[in-house]
C-alpha cells in the first residue's frame, strides 16, 4: 500500500511538472517566438547571415528603401538615398541594431505565433513597413554635413514623428568598402550617432542651467547681473579659472545666455549646487534612454557629478564641459518639451505596417506625452532662445523661420578645429512644429557650422512639409 502511495505521489509530482513545462513552453512561445524564429541559422529567413526574405521598407512618400526581389534584399537604386538613409533602415546582417530592418524583422516577415513565418516559406515577402521618414530630408541633411562625422535630426514635436535622422560616417550598403573595419574615415560606421551616440554638450547644457535656476530659484534669476572679466578665478587655483569666450563686462541673463557667458553660469551653477544639478538632469530624461517606436532605444547620458564635488567642478560643468556626455535623443527630447508646453512626446519612426495586399496592419507606435517641465518654465524657456536668434546669432541667417536655438562648441582638446559643434532648438511655428539637433564633430562652431547646417536643412523641412 504504501509502495503504491509513493508511486501515485511520485506520478502526481511527474504530472504538475510536465503541465508547468507545457505552460512554460507556451507562454516562452508566446513571449519570444519571434526571437526563436528570426535566429541567423533559419534559411527561410537568412542566408549566410544576410536576410533574404522580408516586405519593404517605404518612407513616408511610399520610396522604396529596401524590398525584397527573386529572394534577395535590394535597396534604393540611389547612391545617396542609400548612404544617407542607411542607419534609419540598417544593413543587411544586423550589425546596424537600431535600423529598423533589424528591430522590426519579425514583423517584416510577418511572423505570428499561429503561423511562424508560414507565408514566407510560400514565397510570400512578408509584411511592408512605412516609415516616417522623408528619405530626400535624409539626403539635405547628410550632404549639409559636408563630410564631417556627425548626426543629423529633426521630429515634429506634436505628433513625435521623427522626419529626418541621418548618422555619419556611413557607406554604400551595394558598394561595402573593404577597409570598413580599418580605415579611420569610417570608425563608428555602424553606430547611429543620434541614438547611440554620447556627446560632451558644451553650451547647449546652458539650457539645462536656465531650467535648473528657473525652476530652484524662480524668475528673481532673470533680474541677476554678472561683471565677467573673461576669467572666473574660482579658488584662487590659476588651473581652475574657468575662462570666458569674451570680455562681456556687466551682463544680465538674457544676454549671458545670448553670449554663452561662461561667467555667468559658471557662476550660476555654483549657486545652485551639484545636487540641484543632478535632480535636473534627470528629471528631464537625460541620464536615462530614450524610447524610439517600442522596439528601439537610445544610449543614456552621463552626469558623473558628486555631490561633494568642488567648486571649480560645478562650475565646469553647469556650462556643459566636464565629464558630463549626452544622448543627441534626449537632448531633442528636451527641446520637443520646451517647444510643446513642458510636455515631452516620445518618438516615433513607424508610421504603419501592411500585409502583401496592401492592407494597412494596425502596427503603429503613437506617442504618449510626458510633462518635463512646467509649462511657465517652458515658455520662459522659449522666449530666452528665441532671443538667442534675434540679438546674438542674427535671423537673417534663418530667412522665414521662427526659430528658437542655442549653440554649443565642445572643446575635445586644444585645437578649436577639433572642437565638436552642436546647434539645438526648435521652430516656433504652429504650421510646422518641428525641434531639431545639429551635432557636427570637428565642426569648430557650433553657432557658424552647425547653425548653418540646421538653416539648410530646416529650410528643406519647411518646403517639404
Amino acid at each position: 500500500m504504501k509502495m503504491i502511495t509513493r508511486r501515485g505521489v511520485f506520478l502526481w509530482i511527474l504530472t504538475v511538472l510536465f503541465v508547468a513545462g507545457l505552460a512554460f513552453m507556451g507562454y516562452s512561445l508566446v513571449e519570444d517566438g519571434d526571437v526563436w524564429v528570426m535566429k541567423y541559422y533559419n534559411s527561410h529567413v537568412y542566408n549566410d547571415g544576410k536576410l533574404i526574405a522580408a516586405g519593404a521598407i517605404t518612407d513616408r512618400d511610399g520610396v522604396v528603401l529596401v524590398e525584397t526581389k527573386d529572394g534577395d534584399r535590394v535597396y534604393n537604386d540611389s547612391k545617396s538615398i542609400r548612404k544617407s538613409n542607411l542607419h534609419v533602415v540598417g544593413d543587411m546582417r544586423g550589425f546596424i541594431s537600431t535600423g529598423v530592418q533589424t528591430a522590426y524583422e519579425s514583423e517584416l516577415v510577418g511572423y505570428n505565433v499561429l503561423t511562424g513565418v508560414y507565408g514566407i516559406e510560400k514565397g510570400n515577402n512578408g509584411n511592408d513597413l512605412k516609415l516616417t521618414i522623408d528619405s530626400e530630408l535624409n539626403k539635405v541633411a547628410y550632404n549639409a554635413l559636408e563630410g564631417r562625422k556627425g548626426t543629423i535630426s529633426v521630429v515634429n514635436y506634436k505628433t513625435g514623428d521623427i522626419v529626418c535622422m541621418v548618422s555619419a560616417p556611413t557607406f554604400d550598403v551595394n558598394d561595402v568598402p573593404k577597409d570598413l573595419d580599418t580605415n579611420p574615415i569610417y570608425e563608428g560606421a555602424y553606430l547611429n550617432r543620434f541614438l547611440s551616440g554620447l556627446y560632451t554638450p558644451g553650451s547647449t547644457f546652458k539650457i539645462v542651467t536656465t531650467i535648473c535656476a528657473l525652476e530652484n530659484m524662480g524668475n528673481d534669476v532673470l533680474n541677476e547681473t554678472w561683471n565677467c572679466k573673461r576669467i572666473f578665478d574660482v579658488d584662487g587655483i590659476k588651473e581652475d579659472n574657468i575662462i570666458c569666450n569674451s570680455y562681456h563686462g556687466k551682463i544680465d541673463f538674457e544676454h549671458a545666455l545670448a553670449q554663452s557667458c561662461n561667467t555667468a553660469f559658471g557662476d550660476l551653477a555654483i549657486q545652485l549646487g551639484a545636487d540641484k544639478l543632478k535632480a535636473t538632469v534627470d528629471k528631464l530624461g537625460l541620464t536615462s534612454s530614450v524610447s524610439v517606436s517600442g522596439k528601439i532605444s537610445s544610449t543614456a547620458g552621463r552626469f558623473p557629478l558628486e555631490s561633494n564635488a568642488a567648486d571649480t567642478t560645478v562650475g565646469w560643468t553647469g556650462i556643459g564641459q566636464g565629464d558630463t556626455l549626452l544622448n543627441p535623443a534626449s537632448m531633442l527630447r528636451l527641446m520637443c518639451a520646451i517647444a510643446n508646453d513642458g510636455k515631452a512626446v516620445s518618438f516615433n519612426i513607424v508610421d504603419d505596417f501592411s500585409n502583401q495586399a496592401g492592407k494597412a496592419l494596425g502596427i503603429s507606435f503613437k506617442s504618449d506625452e510626458t510633462q518635463l517641465i512646467s509649462s511657465e518654465t517652458a515658455e520662459t524657456v522659449k522666449k530666452l532662445m528665441r532671443n538667442n536668434v534675434v540679438i546674438q546669432y542674427g535671423e537673417s541667417r534663418f530667412p522665414g523661420l521662427n526659430i528658437c536655438a542655442k549653440s554649443g562648441t565642445a572643446e575635445i582638446d586644444d585645437v578649436d578645429a577639433h572642437n565638436t559643434a552642436l546647434f539645438v532648438g526648435f521652430l516656433d511655428d504652429e504650421a510646422h512644429p518641428y525641434a531639431f539637433i545639429v551635432v557636427a564633430e570637428r565642426g569648430n562652431s557650433g553657432s557658424k557650422v552647425a547653425g548653418s547646417i540646421a538653416n539648410t536643412v530646416l529650410q528643406a523641412v519647411v518646403e517639404q512639409d
